[in-house]
């Protein structure tokens, strides 16, 4: 058996207020306590700094977004320096005028900005408007080599979809973070609700097994929007190992900072196991870059 690699990886899950700045404030002072618990790798929760703005097409909400270096980059660099932690924060991009991202963003432990991935998946749903705001990313799917281990990210929609986690894992992800802001439609959440929570937390712990990496998802909590048609967000933010198993889940409603260790030479031992990898067929797969095949 391989020696252990054991790392602590840590989710904020929090409710969002309207003022940004003492958004960052709380989430910067969260990634330290964090820290102070042992945590080795933080992070945030999807578009952290703002209410989820997508409910509406609004063009005043594109003032929310912020250029890549900006506020947020500069205080989430100083706090991986100060407590020696890899962060991974979820920001609203300006990139440039008219041209705006779902972006994540990547900090070692010794406060070095290792890049970004911006969001591929832009959904297009009642109260989920987000191709009205976000330009599709143009990096692809790629890692991030970290002091403590390799850390894929995808965002939120890209939850779904089974190319980007096997893309991402192909890339030698040992983590792959989900920064997620979902919920339920109160006119839906007696009927569908429980249905629609299983399939996010089945669909994720899918990907975990598929690609033999640890999953962590971290959503919000709490009513934004219109208090009779808004969003009620699901919270549950977990972290699941290479054979789906969930390690640690938040509840459904209390701001946590959920915390698992995560044994990364488990993967090896994952993956002979069970050698999805080794069985590929990449000489039948052609067609799995046509729409459809008809």
């Amino acid at each position: 058996m391989s020696q252990s690699r054991t790392v602590n990886v840590a989710l904020i899950q929090r409710a969002v207020t309207l003022d940004a700045a003492a958004t960052l404030d709380e989430t910067i002072a969260g990634v330290e306590m964090a820290a102070e618990q042992g945590a080795q790798i933080v992070c945030t929760q999807e578009l952290f700094r703002s209410q989820y703005f997508c409910q509406t097409e609004d063009h005043a909400m594109f003032d929310l977004a912020e250029t890549i270096p900006g506020p947020s980059t500069a205080a989430f660099a100083a706090v991986a320096k100060k407590c020696g932690v890899v962060v991974v924060a979820s920001l609203f991009e300006k990139r440039a005028a008219g041209l705006y991202h779902n972006t994540a963003v990547v900090f070692d432990a010794d406060g070095e900005y290792l890049g970004m991935y911006r969001k591929m998946h832009i959904p297009d749903d009642p109260l989920f408007y987000e191709k009205f705001y976000f330009t599709p990313g143009d990096l692809g799917f790629k890692i991030f080599d970290t002091k403590f281990g390799k850390v894929g990210v995808l965002i939120c929609w890209d939850q779904w979809y089974p190319e980007a986690a096997r893309l991402t894992a192909l890339a030698g992800a040992e983590i792959i973070f989900y920064p997620t802001a979902i919920g339920w439609h109160p006119s839906e959440k007696s009927e569908y609700g429980v249905a629609q929570h299983d399939s996010w937390e089945t669909i994720q712990r899918s990907h975990a097994i598929a690609n033999g990496v640890y999953v962590a998802s971290a959503n919000r909590i709490g009513n934004e929007g219109d208090p009779e048609g808004g969003i009620e967000f699901w919270g549950q933010s977990f972290i699941c190992n290479p054979s789906g198993t969930i390690l640690k889940k938040a509840s459904v409603d209390q701001p946590e900072i959920l915390m698992a260790e995560c044994d990364f030479a488990m993967l090896n031992e994952q993956r002979t196991h069970w050698p999805f990898l080794r069985d590929r067929r990449i000489d039948a797969y052609g067609d799995i870059v046509k729409r459809y095949r008809d």
